[in-house]
């Protein structure tokens, strides 16, 4: 409830002789009804250490529910906490409660008492609600102003008396209110049995001018939960609704979960919150849970606890692995800001279920950790400065192979943009913006977004995105090796390891010790240990596995490297070893100017039987100064491979085309040869024509680019070492034909490609086979073209002509028409273009088909030509018809109708027509050369032949009479041809596609035919008159047959007589012998034969 206060109105004037009136005031309404929202928050596993300051660690709507100086930004609110702990109490009030609410409804007036009965069991508190329709009083002088009304709660127990329970016996509501006004009462009750509540009203009853009627509106009953929710910090809020439109946001920045930490730990909370100190030696033990944000026993609590973590034993975990962690991340470094924090701090809030591993994962990154299972522990390494711990060479790797790869250029970033948390913004995101100057300048800016997992500190931040940008710049290369069971059970994720790779290095550093004493070694090979290796100023150590495991290492004094004659060399070392190395040991040599490589253990993987799979990262321990001092990155020296490589020699380049998807394109191998001493890599710069030059680099003498175009290509290839420095560059220039290269078709036998084409009768055709194109442009988009000519010897190209539409490239066979003479193919590429030589088999057809040319049907139009001529004529003197003029040029398309045009049947019939056409192209006088507008677009001329030039036969049909009005089938190409028709006629068109290439064509003939038939029979010749033979209707024969005729003659000298002899039948008469032959009856025999049928 809210203190109300009294608004007395202002006294008015007036009254009698003073001669003015005034007018009536109201007061304004200084009741209102007043809510608070209950708010319970669950804000974190418990035991939690709690709020951070108290209630100015509460914000709602991001504002502080209270200042640092202590005043407060909010009134009428209460906050009750609690922080987590097994036997904690409950939160009182309305934060874990039943309630009822009982409406009643009925005005309270003096002594007239409203009394009701509780009805709920086990009610703790009752809620009782007074409404007042209005709170006011009307003066005589018409002024409004205030009224009160004084009204008492009581409650009776069992039957008992009822006794006031309100502060004082009653209450006074006091104020003015013009509109509904209500009130709460909060009483507790001593018990819950035959309970009953009355409200009173004390004051007089209100008239029309003094309001104040009381209802009792409604009691509610409430049963108190009393929930402690053990192990779960809580935050109550109660606050006057009157402050907020809506439940407010609320923040709260608290020290969370009270974790394990060691015996000798203290937790800052002062000056680096959080931090944890040691002091001495660590005996193992742990002292009472604390809230810390060292991320190291954050994530040990974590792991172990088997309420809100993973439940892992905790005999399972090294601490010692935590604690070094932890000493790691408590070490203070330059915050940027001309103070200091820790390297690494936890914030973090885990509100989801997710899997162990992905939890493990987030939280070690935050430190930089690497967490891993081995031999059913759980091991924690952490990427800080480390020293060497195993040494490996090409005696303890399989086959001596070390495999390097880098990452792109493309792929490093060179700025990156990372998101914290920020205190001063309640936890709101912000972003640290760190950038790689060098990197930016040579390369530009290449972003990369980081979200820095419970990170709220901006220095942190920072170093977060310089580590990796360095690391991304400057750790860009892994290795892969695989070694045996000795080694893999040993090597582990997170070790930095030394190797000894003698490819790069350029010399053999490392071995196996063949036997040794505590202070010198004898080991088993002497190639690169010369006897002037080790001096006073080149720093020489040699590092030896020692039978414990570790790598050990010891300074070797001058003169300590002395070759033996049987091939072996001793090392001596000025300290003993700890332990006395044994046989087989791997050893490492290292000087100034020759150190090993570093690098970080990432993966260890059994890939079968003994054999372990290890990949690691490039490792520099000056990186972790550079990211926290800023100092500049030193590198190791890796190789004495500073010779520069010898220029490569007999740069190559074998084009060719590929296939991709639906199209085809050019690429090019190009090879080089090297001695390959001293190289890292070739760099190869090529360009076609005058493109910018494109780079490419490669360990091995060759490289194929892809996609390129026809031109002359330009090659440059340098060798280069392991320091970067090249050879003299060696150039040379080729010339691609790409595309623009003509198909290949080799006619050589020996050759493995050997086109093999072939012909084969099959059913009156001719089954044309070859081999299938080498060139992708042909199989994809381009033709075969087959062509024939009649002769069978000095065939070219261009005395041929076509035989058939285009074939795809792809195919490998196909049918024509069966003729003597010389069939011949070429490939045709996507472009066009043909192969320069071509394929060629003669044939000669045996004459064994039962027809017989009908030359009434048949034309041969050489040497005169008479026929109609479009854009052609005849040369008289060479007897050939030729492409006419087109002013100073050629036309280029002709056609020719034969002379005959129509040959007729005298009614419907089926014949075969065998064309023969004769030709050969060339390039007229070169006096027409002056003429030619565009010379060096054409592609041939004089003393060579074209190839493009071509001579259809065409052939239409009719089954009407051609003198009438004949309804004609569309012109067809043919060879050979098989037509039924009562009429056809004949053309033939030319083709050059070159104004300055001639076609001739000195035989231009069609072969009609038409297949035997016989047809035979019995007649009994008549002794008055010659008998009549019909062939039958439909059934004669196109022209006259010959007709035979047998008989039994009766006497000797007895003949027969054939007469009207025609196509459809014919008339027969036998003859005695006398000096006057007189016809005689005789049964004859007859046979007829001819060709076609009409």
């Amino acid at each position: 409830m809210t203190q109300t206060k009294y608004i007395q109105g202002a006294g008015g004037g007036g009254g009698k002789g003073g001669g003015g009136s005034r007018t009536p005031t109201e007061a304004d309404d200084s009741l209102q009804s007043i809510q608070f929202a209950n708010v319970l928050d669950l804000i974190s596993e418990g035991e939690i250490q709690g709020l951070d300051d108290g209630n100015k660690s509460i914000f709602l709507d991001d504002t502080p529910v209270q200042n640092a100086d202590g005043s407060n930004n909010f009134s009428g609110y209460t906050v009750i906490t609690r922080n987590g702990t097994q036997g904690q109490t409950h939160i009182p009030g309305d934060f874990g409660s039943t309630q009822v609410e009982r409406v009643v409804n009925v005005e309270v007036t003096n002594g007239t008492p409203v009394t009701r009965s509780v009805t709920g069991t086990n009610v703790d508190r009752l809620r009782v609600t007074l409404t007042i329709p209005s709170l006011q009083k009307i003066e005589d002088d018409g002024d409004v102003v205030g009224n009160s009304v004084e009204i008492k709660i009581q409650i009776s127990y069992n039957g008992g008396t009822f006794a006031d329970v309100l502060p004082g016996g009653s209450d006074t509501i006091t104020g003015k209110s013009s509109n509904r006004y209500q009130r709460d009462y909060m009483i507790t009750l001593s018990s819950s049995t035959n309970v009953q509540v009355r409200v009173l009203r004390v004051s007089a009853n209100g008239t029309s001018k003094i309001q104040g009627a009381t209802f009792f509106q409604s009691f509610t009953e409430i049963v108190d939960e009393k929930l402690s929710y053990p192990n779960s910090a809580l935050v109550a809020l109660r606050f006057d609704s009157r402050e907020f439109n809506s439940i407010p946001t609320r923040k709260y920045l608290i020290r969370g979960i009270k974790v394990k930490i060691p015996s000798n730990a203290t937790v800052d909370t002062t000056t680096h919150l959080g931090r944890i100190t040691y002091s001495g030696v660590w005996d193992g033990t742990f002292q009472a849970a604390t809230w810390t944000n060292d991320p190291a026993w954050c994530l040990y609590d974590l792991l172990i606890s088997d309420r809100y973590g993973a439940g892992i034993p905790e005999d399972t975990l090294d601490k010692y692995d935590f604690f070094s962690a932890s000493q790691y991340c408590n070490a203070l470094v330059d915050d940027g800001k001309a103070g200091q924090e820790p390297r690494f701090s936890l914030n973090m809030l885990i509100n989801s279920r997710d899997e162990v591993y992905n939890v493990i994962q987030e939280m070690t990154a935050i430190f930089r950790g690497i967490a891993y299972y081995s031999a059913g522990s759980l091991v924690l390494n952490q990427d800080k400065p480390t020293d060497s711990s195993y040494a490996l060479g090409p005696s303890n790797v399989i086959d001596g192979l070390f495999t390097y790869t880098g990452t792109s250029q493309k792929a490093r970033h060179t700025v990156a943009t990372v998101a914290y948390q920020n205190y001063d913004t309640q936890g709101d995101t912000e972003f640290e913006y760190v950038e790689d100057h060098d990197a930016v300048a040579k390369h530009g800016i290449i972003n990369k977004d980081i979200k820095a997992v419970g990170c709220y500190s901006q220095g942190q931040a920072h170093r977060i995105g310089k580590w990796t940008l360095l690391s991304e710049q400057n750790l860009t290369e892994t290795c892969q090796f695989s070694v045996g069971i000795e080694s893999g059970i040993i090597v582990r994720p997170g070790q930095v390891v030394d190797i000894a790779d003698p490819v790069r290095a350029g010399v053999r550093r490392s071995g196996r010790v063949r036997s040794a004493t505590a202070t010198q070694l004898t080991v088993d090979n002497s190639t690169n240990l010369s006897g002037s290796l080790a001096t006073s100023t080149n720093d020489p150590k040699v590092t030896v596995m020692l039978p414990s495991g570790i790598a050990e290492v010891r300074d070797i004094p001058a003169g300590g490297i002395q070759p033996q004659a049987n091939g072996t060399a001793t090392i001596d070392v000025t300290a003993a070893f700890s332990q006395t190395p044994t046989a087989g040991a791997v050893f490492l040599v290292q000087t100034s100017d020759l150190q090993s490589q570093q690098f970080r253990v990432l993966s260890v993987t059994e890939t079968e039987d003994g054999v372990y799979g290890v990949s690691a990262a490039a490792y520099n321990a000056s990186i972790y100064d550079a990211v926290e001092k800023d100092t500049q990155l030193t590198t190791r020296d890796i190789t004495n491979l500073s010779a520069i490589p010898n220029a490569v020699t007999a740069i190559a380049v074998d084009e060719f085309l590929y296939e991709t998807g639906q199209g085809v394109f050019v690429g090019a191998s190009i090879s080089w040869q090297h001695d390959r001493v001293n190289v890292s890599e070739f760099r190869v710069q090529y360009r076609v024509d005058n493109d910018n030059f494109e780079t490419l680099t490669t360990a091995s003498p060759s490289i194929t680019i892809r996609d390129i175009r026809a031109g002359s290509l330009q090659v440059q290839v340098q060798a280069r070492n392991y320091l970067n420095r090249g050879s003299q560059i060696t150039t040379s220039t080729f010339t691609l034909q790409g595309k623009t290269a003509p198909p290949q078709l080799i006619t050589t036998l020996s050759d493995p490609n050997y086109i093999n084409f072939d012909m084969i009768p099959v059913n009156g055709q001719a089954k044309l086979t070859w081999r299938q194109s080498l060139d992708l442009d042909v199989r994809n988009g381009g033709h075969v073209r087959l062509r024939h000519s009649p002769n069978t010897s000095n065939v070219t190209w261009s005395n041929s002509t076509s035989i058939s539409e285009e074939i795809a490239g792809s195919a490998t066979e196909a049918y024509a028409d069966l003729k003597s003479g010389t069939y011949s193919m070429k490939f045709i590429d996507s472009g066009g273009r043909e192969s320069q030589n071509f394929a060629l088999i003669e044939y000669t057809k045996p004459d064994l088909e039962s027809s017989e040319e009908v030359s009434a049907l048949s034309a041969t139009e050489d040497p005169t030509f008479p026929g109609t001529k479009t854009n052609l004529f005849v040369d008289s003197t060479d007897q050939e018809l030729e492409m006419a003029a087109n002013g100073a040029v050629l036309h280029t398309t002709g056609e020719y109708e034969f002379n005959g045009n129509p040959f007729t049947l005298s009614k419907v019939g089926s014949l075969k027509l065998e064309s023969t056409i004769r030709a050969r192209s060339s390039f007229p006088n070169a006096s027409r050369l002056d003429s030619v507008a565009d010379f060096d677009a054409i592609a041939d001329f004089d003393g060579t032949t074209p190839t493009t030039c071509d001579v259809k036969m065409y052939v239409r049909t009719t089954e009407d009479d051609p003198s009438g009005s004949p309804t004609w089938t569309s012109w067809r190409h043919f060879n050979n041809a098989e037509i039924k028709c009562r009429a056809f006629e004949l053309k033939a068109e030319f083709e050059t596609n070159d104004n300055t290439a001639q076609i001739s064509v000195d035989q231009l003939r069609v072969r009609a035919l038409m297949p035997y038939r016989t047809l035979s029979g019995t007649v009994t010749t008549s002794t008055s008159a010659n008998v009549s033979v019909a062939f039958g209707t439909g059934n004669g024969f196109y022209v006259d047959p010959s007709v035979g005729i047998i008989f039994n003659a009766q006497a000797t000298g007895e003949f027969y007589k054939i007469e009207n002899l025609s196509a459809t039948g014919f008339e027969v008469s036998v003859y005695d012998a006398s000096a006057n032959p007189a016809r005689v009856s005789r049964t004859v025999r007859w046979n007829a034969v001819g060709h076609g049928k009409g």
